[in-house]
């Protein structure tokens, strides 16, 4: 049994949401989550906890903090060591920045690069709060 993967209209890279990711990750050993968040994010926010599953996330930032340019090394720090047909998931915030990371590894040769959508903290609900995303659904921890 295979986790769907549906496209959406943020782009032709694939999007799944938080349960979707946590299913692909938990059955398929090869699949990986990278976060593409920044460091201050990792640490002030928290991180993805996958050691119920057996595997970590790797931590790769998209954009270099605290210069908020964007990390010219990403796709070798995030590729190093990965097999290019293996499931990458890429999470950030709230599905932005990780659609940009996932089109690159994808532009590099990953033919299964996926954004996590609705990212680790989620949509902003109107009173400017975020909602929907792992941290609210999925175990994490904070560094």
């Amino acid at each position: 049994m295979g986790v769907a993967v549906s496209l959406t209209s943020m782009s032709d890279i694939p999007q799944i949401d938080v349960a979707m990711a946590w299913a692909l990750l938990g059955e398929n050993p090869e699949a990986t989550l990278i976060d593409v968040r920044t460091k201050a994010e990792w640490g002030f926010v928290g991180t993805p906890d996958l050691s119920s599953i057996g595997k970590q996330a790797r931590l790769v930032e998209w954009i270099d903090y605290p210069a908020g340019a964007r990390n010219a090394s990403f796709v070798a720090q995030a590729s190093e060591g990965l097999d290019p047909k293996a499931p990458v998931l890429l999470l950030c915030r709230s599905g932005v920045r990780s659609n940009a990371a996932a089109r690159a590894l994808a532009e590099s040769g990953f033919g299964q690069a996926i954004n996590v959508a609705n990212g680790f903290e989620g949509d902003l609900d109107s009173q400017g709060h975020r909602h929907g995303g792992w941290k609210d659904e999925l175990p994490w921890r904070q560094q």
